[in-house]
């Protein structure tokens, strides 16, 4: 049985040798190691031999085995080893490759213009003041002087919120001028702000009409505000935006909270004021403004008899058509890369 059990370790060795796989090693595992392995085979057989012969052969069993055994573990590491090499390189990085360009954004063309609008503002001496976009009736109309059934609600058509046991109370603001008000609650004269936020009017779309829009509203009051004053902030503000050349046209306009009123108008910058397919006749509107009502002034406690003060209202967008050149409002929220990539 000695010799049987050097030969079966020699036999073995050889195999285990010509194994070139994984599967080929378990499967010489299996032949020879296994529970009906050749020498696993041999060991149970050692119950029938005499007993003076057992121990020789059992310690001859038991070296066989142990060689075996560490052959196996030898090979076992070589295939792991060789494994994680292969696994290393299918996931090797050639860093010698140029790298990806990474994408990189830009400012949307609106927020880059409600940012001139702010900073031109900001540079005459203008505060910055935002407001809820979820707003009381009150504020929204009732304290601007639009009182309700007034017709100039008929301006705004207004998105309400269903609230339990206060119906008709809770809107989306229609302009930020609710705003305004909060301010001067607040805030004894002078005031100066200027008002920046979404505002949600219930509006069938087009090239020129949007249900969800920007606007930036301004306000100052103190002593002594005039027409002129209101005038002159405008002006600067228009020149800044558009170009030191740009004449400015102040028309008679209604708007409830103001009185007087007044709608801005540039000298179209295309033509040059002689008149073009952007502008008709020469001339392109840009906001409305007028002298804050004294009922308003009341409202929040300020004595109209001894504070004055001006209003104006801007749509971030119109301001965004007219210094791009861009024909529908649309183009702003249809989250479309071609019309966005061009403003960088």
């Amino acid at each position: 049985m000695i010799d049987q059990l050097a030969e079966i370790k020699a036999r073995a060795l050889k195999d285990l040798a010509a194994a070139d796989d994984a599967e080929a090693t378990e499967a010489w595992r299996v032949a020879y190691l296994g529970k009906k392995g050749q020498l696993t085979t041999v060991l149970r057989q050692l119950g029938a031999l005499p007993p003076a012969e057992r121990p020789l052969v059992g310690q001859k069993a038991n070296e066989v085995k142990v060689a075996l055994e560490l052959a196996l573990a030898a090979r076992l590491e070589v295939e792991r080893r060789v494994a994680l090499r292969r696994a290393a390189e299918a996931e090797r990085v050639d860093v010698t490759l140029p790298g990806r360009q990474p994408s990189l954004g830009q400012v949307h063309p609106t927020t880059r213009v409600l940012k001139e609008v702010l900073d031109s503002f900001a540079a005459m001496g203008f505060q910055v003041a935002e407001g809820p976009d979820v707003e009381w009736d009150y504020y929204n109309f009732e304290a601007l002087n639009i009182p309700k059934d007034h017709p100039a609600r008929d301006m705004w058509d207004t998105f309400y919120v269903q609230s339990k046991g206060r119906p008709g109370e809770i809107l989306l603001r229609t302009h930020t001028s609710p705003n305004q008000v909060r301010v001067m609650e607040k805030v004894r004269p002078p005031v100066r702000v200027v008002v920046p936020g979404r505002v949600y009017r219930y509006e069938a779309t087009d090239a020129t009409h949007e249900s969800e829009f920007f606007q930036v509203e301004g306000l100052a009051v103190d002593k002594n505000v005039t027409m002129a004053d209101l005038k002159g902030v405008l002006s600067a503000f228009a020149r800044e935006m558009f170009g030191a050349e740009r004449k400015v046209r102040f028309r008679c306009d209604y708007f409830p909270f103001v009185e007087p009123g007044v709608e801005m108008a540039i000298s179209c910058f295309q033509c040059g004021g002689v008149g073009c397919r952007l502008c008709g006749n020469g001339w392109l509107e840009i906001m409305g403004a007028g002298m804050v009502h004294p009922k308003v002034l009341a409202g929040v406690g300020y004595d109209p008899s001894v504070y004055s003060g001006f209003a104006f209202g801007i749509g971030v967008e119109r301001i965004a058509i007219l210094k791009y050149g861009i024909d529908d409002i649309r183009l702003f929220y249809a989250n479309d890369l071609r019309f966005l990539r061009q403003f960088k």
